[in-house]
């Protein structure tokens, strides 16, 4: 069977155990899948289970604010962990805990209890999603992972077209609690892949990364790396017109504009296949151009989805089929920025690669809490929050594109 050779690590640095390469990229993409299994496919129960706790919009809100500040804090803690113990064995506890928390929150008879179980939840889930981003660094250059973050967010996006899709259909036949236990059974089955199958992908765990010495010393690398600054600027500015979209889109589509659970269930869908067509070019864009040219030409697509979604609304086409086409040519560029960013974040960084993952995922989610903040207060029975926070974000990120990441954004080993 192939494996991955040890020259894909750059000169010099330890070789990890071989992994075959098909395992690394299934891996990888149930693990960094598990994001949006645990927000998407609740998302079109998110209307009905507000209204059964007889809970406002800001707590349903909060639901899944809290549940990403959660993720995003407790990358701060897996990253060091896994840094000093190896990716393994932090996988498992989080998996673990991610199952338990996600049944708990199925049984939750209060919002009070729900927010509770999905705060849990996310920081689970944040052990899964930082040791994806380390493995990567583990296994590959800073452009070879570029190319198998594509590979494995392409897994991620097909799982993501599904996960829509069946929450309506568990929301419509059993009620909004199967939507929520549902993720409780893909937690199972990660955490029996990664006990079963992966080995551990560190080579030299290092025993004094909690000292806090150590621990300092690592954070000031990763934070006064330009490079780091600009692929996670441009990860967190895509991360937050996307969330900007999922936090607002079941209230405005389902309430505003009447869909039913099921329609806005394949509106998701559709979203993600647009998402999985952008993993697919972003592969093709690194085999011709250079890492800062692909991601300029991402930064175009995002630019011109968010505008064109912001004219259609100033037009007065208040509808799905007029502000959802815009958005769609948004998440391609999506599908490009997120390898790019997520690899280019920790490839300077072979020793600390939890650190800078885990630092990388906590800015886009303390933008994600902050944004689910402002829709809590902003949601106003119109289309407006979400194309003015699409549209802003947009812009953001091509500006991130084209000045940060061209300066700042060549990997050492790339062209």
């Amino acid at each position: 069977m192939p494996v991955i050779p040890a020259a894909a690590l750059a000169p010099g640095e330890a070789s990890a155990p071989l992994v075959p390469p098909g395992l690394a990229i299934v891996v990888l993409a149930l693990l960094l899948s598990i994001q949006p299994v645990t927000t998407d496919l609740y998302l079109p129960a998110l209307p009905a289970l507000t209204r059964s706790l007889q809970a406002p919009v800001a707590a349903g809100q909060l639901t899944l604010s809290a549940l990403l500040l959660a993720f995003g804090c407790s990358q701060l803690l897996w990253g060091p962990l896994s840094d000093r113990f190896g990716r393994r064995p932090i996988l498992l506890a989080g998996l673990s805990l991610y199952a338990f928390a996600s049944v708990g929150g199925a049984l939750a008879s209060s919002m009070e209890l729900l927010v509770l179980w999905r705060t849990l939840q996310g920081a689970a889930m944040g052990a899964a999603v930082m040791g994806a981003r380390a493995i990567v660094r583990d296994l590959y250059t800073p452009l070879a992972g570029a190319r198998a973050m594509s590979r494995a967010l392409t897994g991620l996006g097909i799982i993501a077209c599904l996960c829509a899709p069946i929450g309506g259909l568990l929301t419509e036949a059993f009620g909004w609690r199967a939507a929520l236990f549902a993720p409780s059974l893909y937690g199972v089955a990660a955490l029996a892949l990664v006990a079963l199958r992966l080995p551990e992908t560190l080579a030299r765990p290092n025993p004094h990364a909690l000292e806090p010495a150590t621990f300092l010393r690592n954070w000031l690398l990763v934070l006064r790396s330009p490079t780091f600054w600009a692929f996670s600027l441009l990860t967190t500015a895509s991360y937050g017109g996307l969330f900007t979209f999922l936090a607002s889109s079941s209230f405005v589509f389902i309430e505003v504009m009447g869909l039913s659970r099921t329609a806005y269930g394949l509106v998701l869908l559709v979203n993600a296949a647009f998402y999985l067509a952008g993993t697919l070019l972003c592969r093709r864009l690194l085999t011709r151009h250079s890492l800062r040219r692909t991601v300029a030409i991402g930064g175009a697509l995002s630019a011109t989805g968010g505008l064109l979604m912001l004219l259609a609304a100033l037009a007065g086409w208040h509808s799905a089929a007029a502000l959802l086409p815009p958005f769609y040519v948004f998440m391609v560029g999506h599908g490009i920025h997120q390898p790019c960013g997520q690899s280019g974040s920790v490839g300077p960084f072979p020793q600390a690669a939890g650190v800078a993952s885990a630092l990388n995922g906590f800015m886009m989610m303390l933008a994600a809490f902050a944004i689910g903040l402002w829709l809590g207060g902003a949601l106003d029975g119109t289309v407006w929050p979400l194309v003015r926070g699409v549209a802003l974000w947009s812009v953001l990120l091509a500006v991130v594109a084209w000045t940060l990441v061209q300066r700042h954004g060549e990997p050492r080993d790339g062209r």
